[in-house]
């Protein structure tokens, strides 16, 4: 998986995710909604044979996108990490 930066600004972080889907790229959204100081979360998947979505985030005020893009992935983790447990405890009931 590659990532690409095509715009960033002091408030603006547009990424490609070479090789990403909308799975990916749902949760992330997802996570960086759940930011109170994200203005915009949103991706793009522009050509539907090509799996490049573009991810693009818009901050509030002085804070930064690529530290809210950072904890939505690590929220992301965590929220796979509590899922595979989960998962493992009820496949062994």
């Amino acid at each position: 998986m590659k990532i690409k930066v095509l715009k960033k600004t002091g408030n603006e972080l547009k990424i490609e995710v070479e090789g990403a889907g909308h799975g990916l790229c749902n949760l992330l959204q997802k996570k960086l909604l759940e930011d109170e100081n994200v203005d915009m979360a949103g991706y793009d998947v522009p050509h539907p044979l090509v799996s490049n979505p573009i991810i693009y985030v818009r901050m509030k005020g002085a804070a930064k996108p690529a530290v809210a893009l950072r904890r939505a992935a690590e929220k992301a983790r965590e929220t796979n990490e509590k899922f595979s447990k989960e998962l493992e405890k009820a496949l062994k009931a």
